[in-house]
């Protein structure tokens, strides 16, 4: 009875050293997850810019696996350096995109009037944003099927492959140096002959971007990025050089604004067809060759703010932002002076930030406002003529 008691006792002081140690493990393994999680939001503050996604794998083995995939070298290096501080042994399975997956074609032009961008690479996925056609893009990643690209405003999402053309490096600085025309109407048409009633090629938004390969005083005969040549109306279009190189001014802004009223809501849209909050106010100032940032959010960060306390301090054209608190921003709007603002919401229509005007809405709350005008080629807000893009 004494030896079985004592092989007992021996067993049960082994389970619970076991059982000891795998807590302790789990624990430290939950910790070091979070640390890792943490870190992360520090390095990259907001995935639509970046990508950083890393985990690490408990294996139960002294040697944990560290997985995930980022476009930020640095930032993979960064989450190096913080596991070997811990003197933790790992293997590094970290994708540092764009990698084999993509090849040697790193950038791509857009090769329809607008294209779809998803959250994930599937059409069911949610729609996050649009680019135009002619708009240059950074090539990421690939599935079958789909790519995910970075637009010139830095967001990232997933495209369909039939959507873009790709294009190597050498490609890319080849288009820079193409006489380039840019649609300058809200919507319109590439057709196959020089007339009005030809067979249509493709559609065409404001902003779609095409090199031009012969000209006459009615027609522009256009090479799209995909091969596809046709006719567009010359008094719909404008110059790269023209485009590209004007000067901000706001009345052209809202005019474009004015020219979309009634147009309908797309969550995700940025295009002349339909947009978001966000999209319409981009699509308005794009036309003016000017790049924002792409949701009401990131918007909100950039360009000289503005005192909306006192409403006289706000100027036509100045971004007035909405939303329960200056970090909770949910709708944007361009304010046309007087009190309103013109806003994509359902439609784009004119509302009022004055009470005791019948276009006001109390559900409107006034948090922010930010001037554009006197930041162009300031963070956030570039200018087409200076974006390496576009540019040589």
């Amino acid at each position: 009875m004494t030896k079985n008691f004592a092989l007992k006792s021996v067993f049960f002081l082994f389970f619970v050293c076991s059982v000891a140690f795998s807590m302790a493990q789990e624990f430290s393994y939950k910790s070091l997850a979070q640390e890792l999680q943490t870190l992360q939001k520090q390095i990259v503050p907001d995935k639509r810019t970046a990508i950083l996604d890393i985990e690490i794998k408990d294996t139960l083995n002294p040697v944990i696996v560290v997985s995930g995939e980022t476009d930020q070298p640095d930032a993979k290096n960064q989450i190096i350096s913080f596991l070997k501080s811990k003197n933790i042994q790992f293997i590094d399975s970290v994708r540092v995109l764009p990698d084999a997956a993509v090849g040697d074609k790193l950038w791509a032009l857009v090769s329809l009037s607008v294209s779809n961008l998803r959250a994930l690479p599937e059409n069911s996925a949610e729609l996050v944003s649009q680019v135009l056609m002619g708009m240059p893009v950074k090539v990421l990643d690939s599935r079958i099927g789909w790519y995910r690209v970075q637009t010139p405003e830095k967001y990232i999402g997933w495209t369909e492959a039939s959507g873009i053309q790709l294009l190597t490096e050498q490609e890319l600085e080849k288009w820079k140096n193409q006489e380039r025309w840019i649609f300058d109407d809200i919507s319109g048409y590439v057709y196959d002959l020089p007339r009005k009633k030809g067979d249509v090629v493709s559609d065409l938004v404001l902003g779609d971007l095409f090199e031009v390969e012969n000209k006459s005083v009615r027609f522009l005969k256009i090479k799209l990025p995909d091969g596809r040549t046709g006719y567009v109306h010359r008094n719909q279009c404008s110059s790269y050089e023209d485009w590209s190189r004007k000067e901000l001014h706001i009345r052209p802004v809202i005019s474009v604004a004015k020219k979309m009223t009634g147009f309908p809501y797309l969550w995700g849209g940025t295009s002349s067809k339909a947009s978001d909050c966000s999209g319409f106010v981009k699509i308005a100032f794009y036309s003016q060759g000017i790049i924002l940032a792409r949701d009401a959010s990131q918007q909100a960060r950039y360009g000289e703010p503005v005192d909306f306390s006192n409403r006289g301090n706000l100027q036509p054209g100045d971004l007035l932002f909405f939303g329960r608190s200056a970090q909770r921003i949910t709708h944007v709007g361009i304010y046309l002076g007087n009190g309103d603002f013109i806003h994509s919401s359902g439609r784009v229509y004119i509302s009022s930030i004055f009470p005791n005007d019948p276009k006001y809405n109390p559900a409107r709350n006034l948090v922010a406002a930010r001037r554009i005008i006197n930041s162009v080629d300031k963070e956030g807000i570039t200018s087409v003529k200076n974006h390496p893009w576009y540019n040589q």
